[in-house]
């Protein structure tokens, strides 16, 4: 059928002058009903786009908020106090914790005395469900070479968790290895610094079969000038079915198991390069740092091979060489004693 004269059937498009932008929505609606709704890494990025989002983006009561939801300890007034003494408040707070530290990049180790108390804020989940939600403050020794050790729990403290399994089935182990996250972030105070020193997941997960429970360890290596790990263990356990988390305490250690001070922490936490990695990536950077550690064992332990070698065989030589010597001389001076007479 034909078109009859003069229609147009061409889809019309609004002209220039009509086009819907992000600065035609108020500035109201914007921070009320879009960015509180926003991740960290989106908002920081959306503070990328124009010079109106940058300016609403900044607003400190945004990023407490994202703190408080990201981190709940966060609200506890203590580090409520210490964060306000930051640069930039909750912007540089998040800026410091969300990022894990990242053993790859050297820092330069501190010089600076340590500080008087440490305040560690931890956050466990399961299912994303808060199960446990603290803050510790550690005085730290006045020698910053003593080992360095937090017990986030009392004795007969626990935190209930929400889900029913036996510890002596093996989908125990998996079900709390993919479940439950942790974050434990160190705040120097007379820095005004923060640092996430713990896995997201756990990297190691075994059954204690005397003890009736479940170790879940959690672990990044950190680099203050020498390669540390900052180990976070916790264990979970309970009669029946019922489990809770009963024990959680943070251990520095050296490559080789040796326990550390805050000495060798602190430049990690005050100064140390920072990267976010994806699921899994923790476990097996952690694992690749073992792989590296176990081969740089083994050729120490070949060159040592190599020196005693060297030690045990250059006396031998050597005194192979002398008797040698001893057995030429003396076997000369027995030739000519034998042919003196003959020559007389």
């Amino acid at each position: 059928m034909e078109k009859e004269m003069g229609g147009d059937d061409t889809p019309t498009t609004p002209a220039h002058g009509d086009a819907t932008t992000i600065s035609a929505v108020h500035p109201d609606i914007l921070q009320t009903h879009i960015l509180t709704r926003l991740d960290g890494p989106t908002l920081a990025s959306a503070a990328c786009a124009s010079s109106q989002l940058h300016a609403l983006s900044t607003q400190e009561t945004l990023w407490q908020q994202i703190c408080h939801r990201t981190w709940p300890s966060t609200a506890d007034p203590r580090v409520r106090r210490l964060i306000s003494s930051f640069p930039s408040g909750y912007r540089s707070f998040y800026s410091d914790s969300f990022q894990y530290l990242d053993g790859h990049r050297r820092s330069r180790p501190s010089r600076r005395p340590p500080p008087a108390y440490i305040i560690s804020a931890v956050d466990i989940r399961y299912q994303n469900q808060l199960i446990l939600s603290k803050v510790h403050v550690a005085e730290t020794e006045s020698d910053p070479s003593l080992p360095f050790r937090v017990d986030l729990l009392g004795p007969k403290e626990a935190a209930p968790m929400p889900v029913n399994l036996d510890i002596r089935e093996d989908k125990c182990l998996s079900n709390l290895e993919e479940n439950l996250t942790l974050s434990w972030i160190l705040i120097d105070p007379t820095r005004t610094r923060a640092a996430d020193v713990s896995s997201r997941r756990p990297v190691l997960v075994r059954r204690n079969w005397l003890a009736n429970d479940v170790e879940l360890r959690y672990a990044t290596v950190l680099s203050g000038g020498e390669l540390v790990q900052c180990l976070v263990a916790v264990t979970c356990g309970g009669g029946g079915t019922g489990l809770a988390v009963g024990e959680v305490r943070l251990d520095v250690e050296d490559m080789e198991g040796k326990k550390l001070g805050w000495k060798s922490l602190g430049a990690a936490v005050e100064g140390g390069r920072k990267r976010r990695g994806g699921k899994g990536e923790e476990r097996e950077r952690y694992e690749g740092w073992w792989r590296e550690e176990r081969e740089r064992r083994q050729r120490k332990r070949r060159r040592e091979n190599r020196r005693v070698t060297v030690l045990f065989v250059t006396p031998v030589v050597i005194l192979l060489s002398v008797l040698l010597s001893v057995l030429v001389f003396v076997g000369i001076k027995f030739l000519q004693l034998l042919v003196s007479p003959f020559n007389g």
